[in-house]
């Protein structure tokens, strides 16, 4: 239960949100949070023997590891953090899924990522509700100089940018423990490390419950470790069902799937 102190704080950050179109949420994590995340990530990139892509938007110079909450409990406080979850909720609704949950380790001397919004492919016309918010969590330090995130303020509200276009935009420097959130409309992009050292950040992004996820985290966890999540987390990955109708089995939710729970639920046209 939130306290009123609580609710004040995700009501600033929803508005923050809406009026710019995003908002950071300090201190998310303690210092030996960030920490353990960066050592794990270290070994999973180490594990699957990552490389950078051979493309300008995922970056020359850049890891990144998808599918995280497939690499064990450490990724899974991730999407239901007390944090940042109300934040989003309060942006899209209760009803969001987890849409991708990856690490951006973006290295020295790589260049600025194109701009872009994260709704770019989705074929509504610009503005519209929203129907993705994401979130940059700072494992490093996030400066100018080493590849802060990049934003456009109120880009949101306008149609959407030129993929890879020049804009004025601000660099959303953070410490380590910070969280960036933003609405999917937002122009933005990765910024250029000039530094000699790694800037390393997580992508926890989430959708509207009514569009696909990015990540299919119905075939790309394997539903024994989905037995594992905690309610709230099975829901955000797609075993639930959104207003009583989208994504039901039968009239069955599919965490229903997981176990011999045999009962049905209500649907929406129960109460027509």
């Amino acid at each position: 239960m939130s306290t009123d102190s609580e609710r004040d704080a995700i009501d600033h950050h929803v508005r923050e949100i809406r009026e710019r179109g995003y908002t950071i949420v300090h201190g998310v994590l303690r210092s030996d949070e960030a920490d353990e995340l960066t050592d794990d990530l270290a070994r999973i990139e180490h594990q699957i023997a990552v490389v950078p892509a051979d493309n300008d938007f995922e970056g020359t110079r850049t890891l990144r590891v998808y599918n995280l909450l497939r690499h064990g409990p450490l990724w899974q406080r991730i999407p239901v953090n007390p944090r940042v979850l109300p934040i989003v909720d309060g942006v899209l609704d209760p009803g969001c899924l987890v849409s991708s949950l990856s690490s951006i380790r973006i290295q020295p001397g790589e260049t600025a990522q194109p701009i872009h919004s994260d709704d770019q492919l989705i074929p509504l016309v610009q503005p519209h509700p929203s129907i993705i918010c994401n979130s940059m969590w700072a494992l490093t330090d996030f400066t100018e100089a080493n590849g802060a995130t990049r934003l456009v303020p109120g880009s949101h509200r306008l149609a959407k940018p030129d993929f890879g276009g020049t804009y004025p935009t601000v660099a959303a420097e953070m410490a380590k423990g910070d969280v960036l959130v933003w609405d999917g409309s937002l122009a933005h992009c990765g910024g250029a490390n000039s530094t000699d050292a790694d800037r390393v950040g997580i992508a926890m992004n989430y959708c509207a419950g009514w569009i696909r996820q990015q990540e299919n985290q119905q075939l790309g966890l394997d539903p024994a470790l989905v037995s594992t999540f905690e309610p709230r987390l099975r829901e955000l990955v797609g075993y639930g069902v959104y207003m009583g109708l989208i994504g039901h089995i039968e009239k069955r939710s599919p965490a229903q799937q997981l176990s011999d729970d045999g009962t049905g639920l209500p649907m929406v046209w129960d109460s027509a």
